[in-house]
């Protein structure tokens, strides 16, 4: 093994799926590696809490067919086993009435669109589930891109109030490349034109990232805890500027090399010399946050995986079902999200004023719902920089995962664009910042 990668000290930031990925892809390499994570515990967005009883994540995850770097993992873990496919079904609540959705026939009998519109609908999917390079597609906004398909009625009955109700004035500067690399992802998860198959791990993602953690610790790495990174340490200035290492809890600690997997906002924070143009790339990009309400019931609620919701008396995009994916302990679990710009008015609302809106939508949806007798936890979480607001020309208006500063190399969830969020990613761009510090220590 090369002795510079050998003595190569790496600190890496955050300890999610991207996190722990580069640690574990360059401890194997022979670096030395620290991971420094603010939180109580790993996994980030994937982290599991005790929810009454259930181990779950605070924010739904799921697997699509897709998803190839996961099941590298898996087999490389030797996790296989834990894979799981169910046959999921999707609802859509469509003023005052939940219709099935998500195969032909349910779009055929679905009483919102006229014939012209379902089958220009129909076609848009096909033609997206086809699509290979998104690249042509970031030249333009998927809500341009959806009109033109399917024409105005269907977009609006179909999308405008899932873009709303998640990126309220930010609704139109989405790029077509975002949208359509999500609608190809689940169409390509169908096990028939019929059936909609989606995945999860026997355990949860809790059993991937344990044991990834694990992995790295052998290898000599360590991971953190309840270890906010307060600055980036820099030596040098301009062309000579280099990472040098961080401060962790007042101490400075000297690493060779800097891996930020943390959203990028927040490592601007923290490293106040980050060369001007990279700065002025990350202020420019913008971010949704959510409050996610999490429920716990004695029963299912509906039949549906998925439920979208288009509904003038309903301010969520949609429900998810979760236990109708995983079922877990024989109860329901249920996750509401509320994305929304963390200046919207109600985004820092307390998390019951959350949680009793969403057993209020609920009723509506199923007036024979009693919240009293069938809701046995509840809770929420909040997260500042949930969903990137992904605008047409994103390709080059995301910094470089290398920065200017040497040594330094930093991602977060926009850098999947325009792949959507996922664990499968998340190991991507992470092997990918860990496969150039390597690179440069040799």
């Amino acid at each position: 093994m090369n002795s510079d990668i050998d003595l190569a000290r790496i600190a890496v930031i955050g300890a999610g799926p991207m996190g722990l990925a580069a640690a574990y892809v360059a401890a194997r390499a022979g670096a030395q590696v620290t991971v420094f994570e603010r939180d109580d515990r790993i996994g980030g967005m994937s982290a599991f809490i005790d929810f009454a009883g259930t181990r779950i994540e605070r924010y739904y995850h799921f697997i699509c067919k897709p998803d190839q770097t996961t099941f590298d993992y898996l087999k490389e873990f030797g996790l296989e086993h834990t894979l799981r496919w169910t046959e999921t079904k999707m609802g859509f609540y469509f003023n005052g009435r939940l219709y099935d959705w998500g195969h032909p026939r349910a779009l055929l009998t679905f009483p919102g669109l006229g014939l012209i519109d379902k089958i220009r609908y129909g076609l848009h999917v096909m033609k997206a589930k086809g699509v290979d390079d998104w690249r042509p597609y970031d030249a333009f906004s998927s809500t341009q891109w959806l009109k033109q398909s399917i024409g105005e009625r269907a977009y609006d009955v179909l999308w405008r109030s899932l873009f709303h109700f998640k990126f309220y004035e930010l609704q139109d500067q989405l790029s077509a490349s975002w949208l359509g690399t999500r609608i190809k992802r689940v169409a390509l998860s169908r096990k028939s034109l019929f059936t909609e198959e989606m995945g999860y791990l026997v355990g949860g993602s809790e059993v991937l990232l344990d044991a990834v953690h694990d992995r790295l610790r052998k290898l000599g790495g360590e991971v953190r805890l309840n270890a906010g990174v307060e600055q980036v340490c820099i030596e040098g200035g301009g062309g000579a500027a280099r990472a040098s290492g961080v401060k962790v809890n007042g101490e400075v600690l000297p690493f060779d090399r800097v891996i930020s997997t943390i959203p990028l906002p927040y490592l601007v924070r923290v490293m106040p010399d980050l060369p001007a143009d990279e700065r002025a790339k990350v202020a420019a990009i913008k971010n949704v946050g959510v409050v996610c309400v999490l429920l716990k019931l004695k029963q299912p609620f509906t039949r549906n995986f998925w439920m979208n919701i288009n509904d003038p008396r309903i301010e969520i995009p949609g429900l998810i079902e979760y236990t109708n994916l995983n079922p877990l302990d024989g109860t329901s679990i249920i996750y509401a999200p509320y994305y929304m710009p963390q200046t919207h008015p109600k985004y820092r609302r307390d998390f019951q004023t959350f949680i009793d809106e969403t057993l209020g939508y609920m009723k509506l949806i199923r007036p024979d719902f009693d919240p009293a007798a069938q809701v046995l936890a509840s809770t929420a979480s909040r997260y500042e920089f949930a969903q990137t607001v992904c605008s047409p020309g994103f390709y080059d208006a995301l910094p470089p995962m290398r920065s200017k500063v040497r040594g330094l190399y930093m991602a977060d969830t926009s850098h999947y664009y325009p792949e959507d969020r996922s664990i499968s990613e998340s190991v991507r761009i992470g092997t990918q910042l860990a496969a150039m510090a390597m690179d440069d220590a040799r």
